[in-house]
């Protein structure tokens, strides 16, 4: 028994692993499924693809037109001063000092023309009483302030001096994640500095620091002192003016927010031809359609925005809008986003007349309005 064991257990063993070798490799030849597992191979490349070793030549290019600002104004001291005692007043009557003091910002500003326009953000200048253009090759000079938005958070300013350099512009509009990015400014007013990252996100709203957002979002270092500042390409183009940092220390965390080029280049034109932007306006306050909303509209999964609130005698109200009426669609373009409605009613001329698609009680109602314009925010 023993020797017969021994005579054919080798033959069964080696006979058993074969066949697990096969139904590994080959399990078709026993009628099983075959086990593909298909995946994507990067082609064969004869040499390595490389980027640049150094931005110096985009550096070059474009830092020169970036400066620095110095802005100071003057406040009154706050309460609590000893020329405000009862009896000193007693004594003196009203004919005190004045006691002021005077608040000084580090910003940075972008010079856009030869003629010497330069944008920066509102935010940088806003109150500002003397405002000092420091440049890169050493000259300083005092710039007046021709306008602001602060509802885009840019503010454009006109210095005099011969032979200044300026910004080439860039596409923002074409632009990609994945884009190198480098910031230029004057962060803690250390002086003109550099940083590189990419570009991490564009068209970024909703994020509560402007009424009007389409950020360019990028990991490129940007600190206080940055703020006016030039977003440039790896070639040296503008294609931002960083204007905000996402932080929870107060610097840089790699989330920062730059204006694009194009929606600057707009506002610095209005500005300089009519002194502020002139916005379409309906005179309404919105809020999105909740799912609650939606459910008492009997629209689950329908877009629209609700009417919270009608501007007396405005546009709104002279085309028959009422609060509570649902907006579905504003010419032809479904109104799914309160942010985005709005963008595209301010982008329409004063003066033109618009379609509005309403639910009103379940019942649609097709209404027309007249665009007005946009009252200035206070402080403008």
């Amino acid at each position: 028994m023993l020797k017969a064991l021994r005579f054919f257990g080798w033959p069964l063993l080696v006979g058993l692993l074969l066949a697990l070798l096969i139904m590994q490799y080959f399990p078709q030849w026993v009628g099983l499924p075959a086990q593909d597992v298909n995946v994507n191979q990067a082609p064969f490349y004869s040499r390595v693809q490389q980027g640049p070793v150094s931005y110096a030549d985009a550096v070059n290019s474009a830092s020169p037109a970036v400066a620095n600002l110095y802005s100071t104004k003057f406040v009154n001291k706050p309460a609590g001063s000893p020329f405000e005692d009862p009896q000193f007043r007693k004594f003196f009557g009203d004919n005190l000092p004045k006691q002021r003091r005077m608040e000084s910002s580090l910003g940075s500003a972008v010079i856009m023309s030869k003629e010497g326009y330069l944008l920066t953000n509102n935010h940088v200048v806003a109150g500002a009483d003397q405002i000092v253009v420091a440049l890169k090759d050493g000259r300083e000079t005092l710039a007046r302030l021709i306008g602001s938005d602060p509802e885009t958070d840019l503010a454009v300013l006109k210095i005099d001096l011969p032979n200044l350099p300026f910004m080439t512009l860039g596409r923002s509009e074409n632009i990609r994640i994945g884009d190198v990015s480098l910031a230029i400014g004057n962060p803690f007013g250390v002086g003109q500095t550099v940083t590189m990252g990419i570009i991490s996100a564009t068209g970024r709203n909703q994020l509560g620091l402007n009424t009007y957002e389409d950020f360019i979002q990028t990991d490129a270092a940007i600190n206080p002192g940055n703020s006016g500042g030039a977003l440039v390409d790896a070639y040296g183009n503008l294609v931002g003016i960083n204007t905000a940092i996402f932080s929870k220390s107060g610097g840089s965390q790699g989330i920062g927010f730059a204006i694009p080029t194009k929606l600057a280049l707009d506002v610095m034109q209005a500005i300089i031809e009519h002194g502020q932007v002139i916005r379409g306006w309906l005179g309404i306050e919105v809020q999105p359609l909740t799912p609650e909303l939606a459910e008492s509209f009997g629209l689950v999964g329908r877009p629209g925005i609700v009417v919270a609130g009608i501007f007396r005698d405005g546009p709104a109200q002279k085309a028959g809008l009422q609060p509570g009426d649902l907006i579905l669609s504003i010419d032809n373009e479904a109104a799914g986003d309160g942010r985005s409605s709005m963008n595209q009613v301010a982008l329409a001329k004063p003066g033109e007349k618009i379609s509005i698609d309403i639910l009103r009680n379940g019942k649609p109602l097709h209404l027309t309005a007249q665009i007005g314009v946009r009252p200035p925010v206070n402080g403008n």
